[in-house]
């Protein structure tokens, strides 16, 4: 019976976490660039159980001889194995503001379990190594540099900052930025060959051990910048609102198991313990 509170209520843990992880993606359905988390819920290893017991040998003789009866496998209960972000492109939303460049293309699976390869924006960190984005949602900084919205800098392709002369400026759909009829420097893109790799972090951001190739330099790849555009959040809310509904009635369906083993135990103890 102890085995089953364990079991119900780690049924009602990974469904919560799965709960949370659902309205985050909810929450987010309006920021730019925003990748949806998925989660995987895996059981316990199984446990085999078996009857112990003795068998004798023969009805003269006490000897008897160890034996074992399989019973079958239980379970053990439920976990919420990881949850990694889908990576599948988002929809174009026109904004109209210069600063506002959003990635768009096409990839083909990369690698050989089929996984599809991604690209970003290339970020300045301070503290270690770069950080990675798709929020095309940019501005200029008073310094005139081309930032994040949380005022990070946005790097170009030979990993230097972006600092142009005002907001009047364009950029081609191969990358290149271009004011005064000059010819300024080529955004920043990386391309990750398996995004499963990156960690995820907060605002949007995702970082790599190590550092992620330029993605101009990557054969067959084909994707365009396009300005006055944002990619919109990659979120189905109404599939997202679905699955919360389904993750809260799973969630009530192992309260009530715990429950009814609240309930047995009590017996248990108060009347059949009285007996």
């Amino acid at each position: 019976m102890l085995r089953g509170f364990y079991t119900a209520a780690s049924g009602m843990i990974a469904q919560q976490k799965r709960t949370e992880m659902l309205t985050n993606n909810l929450a987010n359905v309006n920021t730019p660039g925003f990748k949806a988390d998925q989660s995987s819920v895996r059981a316990f290893p199984e446990m085999l159980l078996q009857r112990m017991e003795n068998q004798s040998i023969s009805p003269s003789s006490n000897a008897s001889i160890p034996t074992s009866t399989l019973v079958g496998a239980v379970n053990t209960g439920v976990y919420v194995q990881d949850m990694t972000p889908n990576f599948k492109q988002g929809d174009l939303g026109e904004t109209g503001v210069n600063t506002d460049i959003a990635l768009n293309g096409f990839i083909m699976p990369t690698t050989e379990e089929g996984i599809t390869g991604s690209i970003f924006y290339t970020i300045e960190n301070p503290e270690e190594g770069n950080l990675y984005t798709r929020n095309g949602n940019f501005t200029l900084d008073a310094s005139g540099y081309l930032t994040t919205p949380n005022g990070q800098y946005v790097l170009d392709a030979a990993g230097n900052r972006i600092q142009l002369a005002s907001d009047q400026f364009t950029v081609s759909q191969n990358g290149w930025i271009e004011q005064n009829n000059q010819l300024v420097t080529r955004l920043g893109v990386a391309f990750a060959e398996n995004p499963n790799q990156l960690t995820k972090g907060d605002n949007g951001y995702y970082s790599f051990e190590g550092e992620l190739p330029s993605a101009y330099t990557v054969d067959g790849l084909s994707f365009t910048t396009n300005q006055g555009y944002t990619e919109r959040s990659n979120v189905n809310s109404s599939q997202t609102m679905t699955e919360m509904l389904a993750a809260y009635r799973s969630f009530e369906a192992n309260q009530k198991v715990l429950q009814a083993y609240d309930q047995s135990l009590d017996k248990a103890v108060n009347d059949v313990g009285k007996i």
